[in-house]
């Protein structure tokens, strides 16, 4: 595990980066790239944990907003994200890489129930595992359950994979002239309200001393290399 700056670390993807170029569900060609990615760290000592979104099947929030009871449809976008966590598991298991889904709503025939001592036997032994159904609780999103397991499972970092190479000062995709933060503090990103995760994900992570990377899922080993060490992405840490 020579040359890693960290031993066990919670990865978070949203359900749109499963998408890839697509408008909706799941493109193999996306999970077989994080397959290979989780599977050379776990080969090299790492121990990965993952949360998976589910927004490219169903959003609770864009339930909501089209006049939904909010909790009921915090509750479908849960399922989705189960969803996607069975597509991971199969992609990481045909990669060679030993994997459980754990879910925070219980659905015994088609995964195991999240046990906070049973999910971390599995990381020592090795296996992946992936934390399905957010934090089992309506009006909480993915990134705050991604925080809560990181610090749960005592992971040395959340590493957050979006589409963007990172935390900007403004939407990169609206402004030419947006400029990249390599380092920001937790209390920065709350204050001028930058959208890295919700801010109580970031404020979890905050009181907890979690370091968040944020990078692009979609660039060649860009997992591996953040960490160890290479300047890619945005690491948010307390300032000193």
């Amino acid at each position: 595990m020579s040359g890693y700056r960290y031993k066990r670390v919670l990865l978070k993807l949203s359900g749109e980066a499963l998408m890839g170029e697509g408008v909706y569900g799941i493109d193999p060609a996306v999970t077989d790239r994080l397959a290979h990615q989780v599977a050379d760290l776990r080969n090299d000592g790492i121990e990965v944990g993952v949360v998976v979104g589910g927004g490219n099947i169903f959003r609770g929030m864009a339930g909501a907003a089209k006049g939904m009871d909010r909790a009921q449809a915090d509750y479908m976008g849960m399922l989705a994200t189960v969803m996607n966590a069975l597509a991971l598991q199969d992609a990481f298991e045909r990669a060679g890489c030993e994997c459980r889904v754990m879910s925070a709503i219980q659905m015994n025939e088609v995964c195991e129930p999240y046990i906070r001592r049973r999910a971390m036997h599995h990381l020592e032994k090795g296996d992946v595992v992936i934390f399905a159904a957010g934090s089992g609780n309506p009006y909480f999103t993915t990134d705050t359950a991604a925080a809560l397991r990181a610090c749960e499972i005592d992971a040395d970092c959340l590493i957050k994979a979006t589409k963007v190479n990172g935390i900007y000062d403004k939407d990169p995709v609206k402004n030419d002239d947006a400029v990249r933060f390599d380092t920001i503090s937790y209390h920065e990103v709350l204050v001028r309200g930058l959208q890295v995760m919700d801010t109580t994900a970031t404020a979890l992570c905050q009181d907890n001393n979690m370091p968040i990377i944020v990078l692009n899922i979609e660039g060649e080993d860009t997992i591996k290399r953040a960490l160890a060490g290479e300047p890619i992405g945005t690491v948010v840490v307390e300032e000193d």
